[in-house]
């Protein structure tokens, strides 16, 4: 693994977060603060008119949107008498809100003068211990070897020097560049072997060669524009070490070159990186690499991974949807992570978002359930005989499913390492299994134990190598947390059998002799108190009780959620009567109308009636149709029915 802790965006952070450190250790008044921040804001506004990307645009409205409003408390402050402690806040609030401003105004004027190695140096050290410690938490194994840029200067003069010499780079005030023309006129090599059509793409080759490098002047000093930099000419302000073409730094690209190359030689089989690194960082890597061992085949493989969105969108601070690994494990645990990183191909965009880490829950829940089943069938008392059972038809044609499901997913691996496919197929192998316990439970026969241990270690053994599973899990998740599973698991579960049976003996003698209190108090046990120890026990009719060791806030979430289904399903039935109870009010009113009288208050359809009550002309005096006073009459006999039925009820006193 290579670690860059030199370059022009580490080198511009460094420098501005040592010079604003020493602006706030200074302490500076009020006063002296304001005329700082307006200072800093004339700059500021220029790069803002500038700036045409519409994310940076809004990060740098809301930069100064929060500067000016942290300005104007203090700046009304200054003209009253507040008191000191009030003052001190406001300039505290300033300082926070203005660091970027004031870091970048800082670097302008004073940032020639920082020339200790050290102080760009504490930066990439903070960070790189952080990274380690989130890749650790989300149980991603360690590097054999871990390169910094830092430590390898020599050997990158060295890697630069070679190419040089081979006749591909050259020195220009200071600086060395790669000669791409020259390389790509070379009959055994070709320049931008990854994407060719990006070549000469100046927008991306000046990203590429950094911020602190793209100055007239330097642009200048390259015989082609696609000149990319091996080394640096260090300017006052940035990191430098001594080298035969003057003080200077690597370039970005080199650095992984010249790291790689020193362990692994003229090749290497698989080369990692972002979808966005292709060109020019991994293209410039092959030819600088080419270049010096003059072979053209220094990475067999790139594994050129997708980008993570969040909710759709492109992670950013100016967004505010950038989400660090650290707020990630707050919602959720490291293997459900790795569960939803699983469960979509690694060189697609992987959006993070409440849908994608709910199916990465279900998938979690789902496998883990069927671990549990097989635990509990595991743990019947059986003689060594018993354990190997005749095979049935439903047990042959399990199997074969089996051996189907291995195939498949060696296959999908294969095939560009298609995790996505091998959660499927896992998936579809743990339904057939469920359908299969399912079947045998109804015919009140035990399962195959071999069989069915076989597949959970298989699918244990998958998940291991997944990273989803911590290695000392003997069957399924482990329970209680990393390290403690076995002793946890081996400990309990004998005293939480005997538990169970002893509540089953309980609840047959509370049944037979109609003790609704001991019931109750079973139930209390099952639903109340063992959940909050981490314990399911599940009663089925007829069977012994399923005792499993499931993750405390899981179980607690399950009973929040049957709560939650219970209170619906209860919501739904009050709403059910409650229609149902106004409705047969409506009926009943309607059931209270004579039906002579059904339609004569209807003035705005009809104007004249019979003797019965019937509409005979409507509001013009127009005599009604035949096929209307048809329909009207239907409506008056069925009303007329109603009504009879009502007098009825009246009559036999059903109604109060």
């Amino acid at each position: 693994m290579n670690i860059t802790d030199i370059d022009d965006k580490i080198i511009r952070r460094a420098r501005q977060n040592y010079l604003f450190e020493q602006y706030r250790e200074k302490k500076p008044p009020a006063a002296q603060l304001l005329k700082d921040v307006h200072a800093a804001l004339k700059p500021f506004a220029v790069k803002l008119s500038e700036t045409t990307d519409p994310d940076k645009r809004q990060m740098l409205e809301r930069i100064q949107s929060s500067v000016k409003l942290a300005t104007e408390p203090l700046e009304q402050a200054m003209h009253s008498s507040p008191s000191e402690e009030e003052v001190d806040s406001r300039v505290q609030v300033l300082l926070e809100e203005a660091k970027d401003l004031l870091s970048d105004w800082l670097d302008s004027t004073g940032g020639s003068e920082v020339t200790d190695n050290s102080i760009f140096s504490k930066l990439p050290k903070f960070w790189e211990e952080e990274f380690h410690k989130d890749m650790e938490a989300l149980n991603v194994l360690p590097p054999d070897v871990l390169t910094r840029v830092s430590e390898y200067v020599p050997e990158i003069v060295n890697f630069v020097q070679k190419i040089v010499d081979n006749g591909y780079g050259y020195a220009s005030n200071g600086s060395v560049y790669f000669d791409t023309a020259k390389f790509a006129a070379s009959e055994k090599h070709s320049y931008g072997k990854l994407v060719p059509e990006a070549v000469g793409d100046q927008k991306a080759l000046q990203e590429g060669e950094g911020d602190l490098s793209i100055s007239t002047d330097r642009l200048s000093e390259k015989h082609s524009p696609n000149d990319f930099a091996l080394w640096k000419a260090s300017k006052p302000g940035e990191p430098s070490w001594p080298c035969p073409w003057g003080k200077g730094r690597p370039g970005w690209h080199i650095e992984c070159s010249a790291m790689a190359g020193t362990l692994l030689g003229a090749s290497m089989d698989i080369h990692g990186g972002g979808f966005d690194l292709r060109f020019p960082h991994h293209d410039n890597e092959l030819a600088q690499s080419e270049a010096y061992f003059e072979n053209d085949c220094w990475v067999r493989y790139f594994l050129h991974t997708g980008h993570l969105t969040i909710a759709g969108c492109k992670m950013s601070k100016s967004l505010k949807n950038f989400i660090t690994i650290k707020d990630a494990l707050k919602k959720h645990s490291a293997r459900q992570l790795r569960l939803a990183f699983l469960m979509h191909s690694w060189k697609d965009t992987l959006d993070y978002s409440s849908n994608t880490m709910e199916s990465a829950l279900q998938y979690e829940k789902f496998m883990n359930e069927f671990f549990l089943n097989v635990k509990d069938i595991l743990r019947a008392p059986v003689d060594i005989t018993g354990q190997f059972e005749k095979w049935e038809a439903e047990e042959v044609e399990l199997n074969k499913n089996f051996s189907d499901k291995k195939t498949a997913v060696h296959e999908a691996l294969c095939d560009n390492i298609d995790t996505r496919t091998v959660m499927e197929e896992m998936r579809a192998l743990v339904s057939q299994c469920n359908l299969y316990m399912a079947a045998r439970k109804a015919e009140r026969r035990r399962p195959n134990r071999v069989l069915l241990e076989n597949i959970a270690m298989y699918l244990t053994h998958m998940l291991k190598i997944f990273g989803a599973i911590e290695e000392e899990s003997p069957l399924g998740f482990p329970v209680g947390g990393p390290g403690t599973n076995l002793n946890l698991e081996s400990t309990v579960m004998p005293y939480l059998q005997v538990l169970s049976e002893f509540r089953e003996g309980v609840r047959k003698i509370a049944r037979e002799k109609k003790v609704l209190e001991v019931l109750q108090l079973s139930d209390a046990l099952r639903d109340d108190i063992l959940p909050e120890l981490g314990v399911r026990f599940e009663d089925h009719e007829g069977l012994p009780t399923v005792v499993k060791l499931v993750d405390r806030d899981t179980l607690l979430k399950e009973k929040e959620e049957k709560k939650r289904a219970e209170e619906e399903k209860r919501r739904k039935k009050e709403e059910a009567a409650r229609r149902k109870q106004e409705q047969e009010a409506a009926k009943l009113a309607k059931m209270k109308t004579p039906p002579s009288e059904m339609f004569l208050s209807e003035t705005n359809k009809y104007s004249k009636f019979d003797e019965n009550g019937l509409p005979t002309h409507d509001t013009e005096g127009k005599e009604l149709s035949k096929g209307q006073a048809k329909k009207l009459k239907k409506l008056f006999e069925a009303q007329e029915k109603l009504y009879k039925e009502y007098l009825q009820m009246l009559q036999n006193g059903s109604l109060q």
